[in-house]
């Protein structure tokens, strides 16, 4: 009977690999709080040091830009466009995997969301922080940002809401709002254990004044859990909207390479392809140094790596199908941009790239062996992120630089200062995403715990139903 009941597996959909079995309560606590008390090592500190020195090039680069104007980076004619909208398309796909793994996942009730969704959430804030830099630098007065927003006002100007780039500024705003106060609300119960476990009074202060008075009453946990799930209903639709209307951007005009109504669902796709490979870029070095490998397991690196082969799979149906209405269409200046200006013109070595980490490398996934390779899906994964910024830098410099008229076209080339301020958003992000593993717990303690019951449970389940199973099997065959 004992054989029997052991041989009876759990539940499938919730395998007992989300968290380590030998964890109870006060393990939890340790593992998952133990960083935010202890002296931070020598690697973070040089990492820190890495991040704010990139951090200092985005000051001189921001600095300089407000000094001298936007002038000094590589736009020209016909290039307006450049990368200050390369850039800020690519960090706001970085933000889309935060959402979807904290909103989208919860709603359907996946299990594996929970040891890794805190880091997706303060990803999907850094990044959209990061990308709101370069709209607000490309309007070259970025003092004036507030005409953007519809108020009264003596000027007698109102936006252009016929305008994709007024829609981003709302999009944009929403996005980071939702965002922010998801993440906050799901830290609330860490942030109050903190309180009750610091040492000193200035620590308990400070995580008691933004625990809220959290003291984990029944009245406080049910409104929680209502506050919860209304964000996490409010912030779904923004995975589909936000970079539908970034994609609009482009979609809407007539320039070859850009008319197209294949845009929204093929943006969106890829928002989720780069957001899902940063956070595997960026939790596989952490788990490791942080201590985290019995709560963030191989199960969530593998599931992770099954929704880059997933929606890797979605961006390079969405590449064929821009070559084949190319072709179907007939349109001359269609067939021009993809076949001819981006495979084999001025930034075919981008183009080609770009095809090799975004329709190549994904599809390692399809082995269980590269799936489940630490080494092998980290390197794959900063892959995808250089592929998807080449995507960006394909889709906006091809159409612009060589467009309808021969006469006008020019070569794009960025300065010092785009690249500073571009690596400095990276130095911008990382320090920020230091910060954030220093002084909060990067994963959720509170439903951990709460998975790891509901597994518990399940376990004594199952093998109480196994033994009654048996048992029921022993006394009909007796009976025979």
């Amino acid at each position: 009977m004992a054989e029997t009941a052991h041989a009876l597996p759990l539940d499938p959909l919730e395998p007992r690999d989300l968290v380590a079995p030998h964890h109870d309560d006060r393990s939890l606590n340790e593992t998952l709080l133990d960083h935010v008390w202890r002296k931070p090592g020598k690697g973070w500190f040089m990492l820190l040091g890495i991040t704010s020195a990139a951090l200092g090039l985005l000051v001189v680069g921001v600095t300089y830009t407000l000094a001298r104007g936007i002038g000094v980076w590589g736009n020209n004619q016909p290039v307006g466009w450049a990368f200050d909208i390369i850039n800020f398309v690519w960090w706001v796909g970085i933000g889309h995997a935060g959402t979807l793994i904290s909103a989208i996942l919860l709603l359907f009730q996946q299990k594996w969301r929970t040891s890794i969704n805190r880091f997706a959430e303060a990803m999907t804030l850094f990044a959209v922080m990061c990308a709101g830099l370069f709209p607000l630098l490309h309007t070259g007065r970025p003092w004036f940002a507030f005409w953007l927003f519809p108020y009264p006002s003596t000027l007698g100007a109102w936006p252009q809401f016929r305008s994709p780039l007024v829609w981003d500024v709302f999009a944009i705003s929403t996005y980071l709002t939702v965002s922010a106060l998801f993440w906050f609300v799901g830290l609330i119960p860490d942030l109050a254990a903190l309180r009750d476990s610091s040492k000193t009074k200035l620590q308990r202060t400070i995580y008691g004044l933004f625990a809220l008075g959290w003291r984990g009453s029944g009245r406080h946990w049910h409104n929680y859990k209502i506050a919860y799930l209304l964000l996490a209903g409010l912030s779904t639709p923004l995975v589909v909207s936000v970079h539908t209307i970034v994609s609009f951007d482009f979609a809407v005009s007539q320039l070859p390479g850009w008319h197209a109504t294949i845009f929204p669902p093929y943006f969106v796709a890829g928002a989720v392809f780069s957001g899902f490979a940063m956070v595997i870029t960026l939790i596989v070095p952490a788990r490791k140094y942080l201590g985290l490998r019995d709560v963030i397991t191989d199960r969530h690196l593998e599931n992770m790596n099954k929704v880059i082969l997933a929606t890797g799979l979605i961006v390079s149906y969405g590449y064929m199908m821009e070559h084949f209405i190319a072709w179907y269409s007939q349109n001359q200046y269609e067939f021009w941009t993809f076949y001819v200006n981006r495979a084999t013109g001025p930034y075919a070595g981008v183009y080609w790239l770009m095809i090799t980490c975004n329709v190549v490398t994904p599809n390692i996934f399809w082995f269980k062996k590269c799936r489940t390779s630490v080494p092998i899906m980290w390197v794959a994964s900063i892959a995808v992120n250089i592929g998807m910024w080449c995507e960006r830098f394909i889709i906006i410099v091809t159409s612009l630089s060589q467009d309808f008229l021969p006469s006008s076209w020019d070569i794009y080339s960025p300065t010092w200062v785009d690249w500073s301020i571009y690596i400095g958003t990276l130095g911008l992000f990382g320090t920020l995403f230091l910060l954030f593993l220093k002084f909060v717990p990067a994963v959720a303690v509170s439903e951990v715990k709460e998975l790891q019951l509901e597994l518990k449970h399940a376990a004594h389940a199952n093998g109480h139903h196994g033994v009654e199973q048996a048992a029921a099997g022993t006394l009909t065959h007796g009976a025979h």
